[in-house]
């Protein structure tokens, strides 16, 4: 039988998103979450694929706005609840989808795509380059001591409701959205994800609790997380298991890092998405206790090579031409000449003798600042062309902070 691709209607939802489920294990989620992820489903932004009844291939979009370097936000297609049924694989289902998608976001005139992998070797065929990457970190909170900064003993911390404190969170969030490329501007509905609290994903811990920081009255800070109590021989080593630390200044941000590190009868302090710049590195007495680990984040996709390149600024003063390859969509194939400083830039087609020469998929890689261009070059995936165009692209492409996407989707 014919697979029929279509966009998402209302009725499909449930077997659709019962099909994504099946593709991660099979366990359904919890209501509340799935009632979360029906809300913040756009329909007319997804597609499935069909073999007659049955639902094969689900793939979807949420209209984003990503910070850049620079501070400027650019509209994004967050890629997301991509999946193929274990019996229809290696039937071209997954390339008909992004063939899809990436048609559509060109139409919706959004220079960019991006997404989250759970198998990062997947979506680099199809341009997709690793653009953002977190620290997952283990702490030694008996043998780990937070150096605050002066100010830190004026912070006033108090427990508090994650619910009845989710607003007073929710501006703090979002007065620190832009300060790193990467970040995500949170539409309605999205600020009710980072307070899902499923008892079945708890792994034993505690409901989500919450601690705010407060100078002057004013919410300066807060900290979300869980608390797993553990022992062995009645000597207790439980866990805390922090989802969100965000602050408004290194006093606040010292004062919770260091409220997690001597809460009682724990011994260790987890967090699984911090920037690779992180300041909690430079506040902990040593950071080989920390367990630090580091792996792959948001994957950037340029649709519009010209457009994008146009969007952001530069650390540097920049003037090259790209000889770009991208098979996928060609549209974006040939010599591009960006000229942009600190104030803005512009990328237009050129018939130019090519400085660097690259994939669309470094690009993506590079496009936030994380990733250097001289890295890629040094795996053979940039070649200079012309004798210094390397080095000067690799700096201006940079960033005065690491890229940090702040939560997936």
């Amino acid at each position: 039988m014919t697979n029929d691709l279509h966009v998402l209607r209302r009725d499909e939802w449930d077997r659709w998103y019962g099909r994504l489920e099946l593709a991660f294990g099979g366990v359904p989620e919890a209501p509340q979450e799935r009632r979360l992820w029906d809300d913040l489903t756009e329909l007319d932004r997804s597609i499935g694929v069909w073999d007659g009844d049955e639902c094969v291939g689900t793939a979807g979009a949420f209209s984003f706005r990503v910070s850049v370097p620079g501070g400027a936000f650019v509209d994004a297609a967050g890629v997301t609840m991509v999946s193929v049924a274990a019996t229809h694989r290696r039937r071209g289902i997954l390339t008909s989808m992004m063939r899809r998608q990436l048609d559509d976001v060109r139409a919706w005139g959004e220079p960019l795509a991006v997404l989250t992998a759970s198998e990062p070797a997947i979506y680099g065929r199809f341009g997709y380059g690793i653009a953002t990457r977190q620290l997952a970190l283990a702490i030694d909170s008996t043998k780990v001591r937070i150096d605050a900064p002066a100010g830190t003993d004026d912070v006033r911390l108090r427990i508090v409701d994650a619910a009845e404190a989710a607003e007073r969170c929710e501006a703090v969030h979002l007065r620190t959205v832009g300060t790193r490329p990467g970040m995500l501007a949170r539409k309605p509905g999205w600020e009710r994800l980072p307070l899902l609290d499923p008892e079945q994903d708890r792994g034993g811990a505690s409901p989500l609790q919450c601690v705010v920081a407060e100078r002057a009255g004013e919410t300066v800070g807060f900290a979300r997380f869980h608390n797993k109590p553990e022992s062995e021989f009645a000597v207790a080593h439980g866990r805390i298991q922090a989802r969100e630390v965000i602050a408004l200044d290194p006093a606040a941000y010292a004062a919770l890092w260091r409220f997690l590190c001597d809460i009682d009868l724990t011994e260790t302090v987890e967090a699984r998405n911090r920037p690779v710049d992180d300041p909690l590195l430079s506040l902990v007495s040593d950071v080989r206790r920390c367990g630090v680990r580091v792996r792959d984040s948001m994957h950037v996709r340029l649709v519009e090579v010209g457009a994008a390149l146009e969007a952001r600024t530069y650390l540097t003063p920049v003037d090259v031409v790209f000889d770009v390859e991208d098979s996928f969509c060609p549209w974006n194939e040939g010599r591009w000449r960006l000229v942009g400083d600190a104030k803005g830039a512009s990328c237009k087609r050129t018939e130019e003798p090519a400085d660097l020469a690259l994939s669309v998929r470094e690009l993506g890689a590079a496009y936030l600042g994380d990733v250097s261009l001289t890295e890629l070059a040094g795996a053979g995936r940039v070649r200079e062309l012309r004798q210094g165009a390397l080095g000067e692209a690799a700096v201006a492409f940079g960033s005065p902070v690491a890229p940090w996407l702040q939560h997936g989707f």
